[in-house]
């Protein structure tokens, strides 16, 4: 959903496809991506020094490079799914929030496959992935930071999902 120019692709490839996106808390994501990039030894930066650089360094990579640094630009799915719903019916879009998808993978999977219009899987085998140690929490300073820059456009996506996501708030 990030790239710009993915839904009008996927259109064209298929205007009737269905679509699942999973969204995680905005705030946690960006903490997640930074702590990834730490992990890989791909970002010298603190979070908040990171997260002050991130539009110059977006502007300074190729497009392929640019999402290494875009720790808070992804998490801004209120735009994404704006450009998305320009090509796709809300029909056609499944949206999952990672937080239901990890307390309750059975049932979420259950409703994915009955969106596609497949019967669910008997069993599944649960297997975490990209999963490294944190090099550090995320502090309350930084939490309180990034909620306040999330905060409208979590409003936006709950307006344009009809969901709730007062889970993703302070």
């Amino acid at each position: 959903m990030y790239h710009e120019l993915a839904a009008e692709r996927i259109w064209k490839y298929n205007p009737k496809i269905k679509l699942v996106i999973l969204l995680r808390n905005p705030v946690d994501r960006a903490f997640a991506h930074w702590n990834m990039q730490r992990f890989r030894g791909r970002e010298p930066l603190d979070f908040f020094d990171a997260v002050r650089e991130e539009q110059t360094r977006i502007a300074g990579a190729p497009p392929t490079q640019a999402r290494r640094f875009a720790y808070v630009d992804r998490g801004f799915y209120g735009r994404q799914l704006a450009r998305l719903f320009k090509f796709f019916a809300r029909e056609q879009v499944k949206a999952v929030k990672f937080e239901e998808f990890k307390e309750n993978q059975p049932k979420t999977l259950a409703s994915i496959f009955s969106f596609l219009g497949r019967k669910p899987l008997r069993s599944v085998r649960s297997k975490d992935r990209n999963v490294v140690p944190y090099e550090r929490a995320m502090n309350w300073e930084e939490r309180v930071f990034l909620y306040n820059v999330f905060a409208e456009d979590i409003a936006q996506v709950e307006r344009m999902l009809g969901r709730d996501c007062s889970d993703w708030k302070l």
